[in-house]
């Protein structure tokens, strides 16, 4: 089957099992065998391998499923609260993201030194779905109109780096939306 070709509805939902138990191995931390996402994934190795060739194209689909998830999140937010309550909520969601990467860490890291993830366009996505929820805010008057998404991102990355616990981040991310608020409100 050529790559170009759609899944059949069964091996959709076997890569959707598959990068789900994965997500899940990866945000528990450490080194995970592929045999037992497989089996988590209530599939056997040979399917694993059949959609994900090497460990690297499966830490690769999960990354790039969170990072919809991301997206996805900003959007929800957006239509069902303020703008300024969305991005605060948002917040958590990234640090959620990022707790969740801890197994897959080394791989990333591997990847982004070999250039196998492209993690610019990670990066741009990451900024891209910070600049939706940066522009509703300014439409609002809630959010200041020099507040960067790449600069955002840096603080919001920066506290993940040095929060102590989730309350912590949290607190942290409290500072960090005060300093993007506009004084108007």
């Amino acid at each position: 089957m050529s790559s170009d070709e759609p899944l059949r509805a069964d091996a959709r939902e076997n890569r959707r099992r598959l990068i789900e138990a994965a997500r899940e191995a990866f945000a528990r931390g450490g080194t995970v065998p592929l045999e037992d996402i497989a089996t988590a994934a209530g599939v056997g190795i040979g399917t694993l391998y059949r959609h994900f060739p090497k460990r690297e194209a499966l830490v690769a689909a999960v990354y790039h499923d969170q990072i919809h998830d991301l997206r996805a999140g900003a959007e929800a937010l957006l239509s069902e609260h303020p703008p300024v309550e969305a991005l605060r909520m948002w917040m958590d969601l990234f640090a959620e993201w990022a707790a969740a990467k801890r197994g897959m860490v080394e791989t990333l890291a591997a990847m982004r030194r070999s250039g196998a993830l492209d993690f610019e366009a990670s990066r741009g996505e990451i900024e891209a779905i910070l600049a939706t929820l940066l522009a509703a805010g300014r439409d609002t008057g809630e959010i200041r109109a020099d507040v960067d998404p790449a600069d955002l991102r840096s603080l919001l990355a920066g506290a993940m780096a040095v929060a102590e616990s989730s309350a912590h981040a949290g607190r942290l991310f409290d500072l960090v939306l005060a300093a993007v608020q506009s004084c108007a409100h």
